[in-house]
């Protein structure tokens, strides 16, 4: 469970996992990998970009947590939406190889660590434990609609689901306990 940081330390978990399995090879420092939109990608050779936020009912909680004497509200489970985009500066005849190349090398990275443990995670996430990653089985169709950058044409993307992301409330009401009980008895006429 995790502060209202939870995005963003899901978003740094991610890219510190890609940084420091992808360099040296096939990226040659860790810095050419980062969050950025596709259409922001500065320098990168892979951007990390979470394009949406949603809730996950199937893994709601109803529950309040009892802390003292106050009851905190349930958290919000939700799932974070991704994309992964290669970008090459090699010459046309080579830059989509090597964009796949890229993509390829970072399908793998989260194919092997599909659960995201111990020492990539980053802020609250590192108390939890784990952080889940599973790619998106998106058309065509589905990921021209998350590409949604300007002018700026469609490139080769993977897409992943991270979470669920249990967001914590802030909400808390009082919890009184019980000090003293009174029975009344009555005698059946």
């Amino acid at each position: 469970m995790g502060n209202y940081t939870i995005i963003a330390d899901a978003g740094a978990s991610l890219l510190k996992l890609l940084r420091e399995q992808m360099t040296p090879d096939p990226v040659t420092r860790p810095e050419l990998i980062g969050m950025a939109s596709p259409a922001d990608k500065g320098d990168l050779l892979i951007s990390l970009y979470v394009c949406s936020v949603r809730e996950n009912n199937e893994a709601r909680r109803t529950d309040m947590k009892l802390e003292g004497d106050v009851l905190r509200y349930p958290p919000r489970a939700i799932d974070l939406e991704c994309l992964i985009t290669a970008h090459s500066n090699a010459d046309i005849l080579t830059r989509t190889l090597d964009e796949h190349r890229l993509l390829g090398k970072a399908a793998q990275i989260l194919y092997d660590n599909s659960i995201v443990r111990g020492p990539y995670l980053e802020g609250s996430l590192a108390e939890s434990g784990e952080l889940r990653v599973a790619p998106l089985n998106y058309g065509m169709e589905d990921m021209m609609r998350l590409w949604q950058f300007g002018d700026a044409p469609y490139k080769l993307s993977l897409a992943y689901r991270i979470g669920p992301l249990l967001l914590e409330s802030s909400r808390v009401k009082p919890a009184s306990r019980v000090v003293e009980r009174r029975i009344t008895l009555r005698e059946k006429e």
